[in-house]
């Protein structure tokens, strides 16, 4: 990975191009268990993982740049499948999977099935018991992959629902963050408001593109 950074740095403004065309962007399939499981295209694939109704799908339109692409719900749990997206023209540049939640209403099962790219946590909540210790696992999984390139890219969603200390919150998050999972990138503030501007996006853009090791 350093020898990647050193020859190929991604700045947001060129990982921009390879999210410039939103309308190419598709649905390709909803995979429901583990036996289905396959890689589609031979696409490098980004997996965003987070506890049910902490903002994916409003955070996954954004980034890819379709409004409606993805569902979103207050009903917390409403994803239920791992559902793949393609990016950019046929045949593609990458592979977005938006996977089910976890908590009382998600899927938990499939964090162990998966290796998550992107972990969502809910700036309003914070740092829960159940993110520690899916945190902490995924940064034991990391830890024990010698020599194998995988990141792990924490984010923090719905910072606008944040009123006064709003500081001092994500301040914490970020603490926990490096407490639970060291190994874990730094986190990238993000808001998707349904009215307003959304902020981070090119920064999990970039973040994504860096993952993937693709460039435009």
């Amino acid at each position: 990975m350093s020898n990647f950074k050193k020859t190929c740095t991604i700045t947001p403004r060129r990982a921009n191009v390879i999210f410039k065309d939103a309308k190419s962007a598709e649905f390709l399939a909803a995979v429901g268990d583990k036996e289905s499981l396959s890689l589609l295209s031979g696409l490098p694939e980004v997996v965003v993982t987070g506890r049910a109704n902490v903002g994916k799908s409003s955070l996954l339109n954004s980034v890819i740049g379709r409004r409606d692409l993805l569902f979103t719900s207050k009903k917390a749990g409403r994803t239920q499948t791992l559902n793949f997206f393609r990016v950019g023209s046929p045949p593609g540049r990458l592979i977005v999977v938006d996977s089910p939640g976890y908590g009382a209403r998600g899927r938990p099962e499939w964090v162990s099935q998966v290796m998550p790219r992107l972990y969502l946590i809910s700036a309003a909540h914070g740092m829960t018991a159940t993110d520690e210790a899916m945190l902490s696992s995924l940064n034991a999984q990391i830890q024990s992959h010698d020599g194998i390139c995988w990141t792990l890219q924490a984010i923090i969603t719905r910072a606008d629902a944040l009123k006064t200390n709003g500081r001092a919150q994500i301040s914490q998050i970020e603490q926990d963050i490096f407490r639970v999972a060291p190994t874990c990138l730094p986190p990238i503030v993000t808001s998707c408001p349904s009215k307003g501007i959304p902020f981070g996006i090119d920064e999990v853009r970039k973040s994504i593109s860096h993952a993937c090791r693709i460039l435009p």
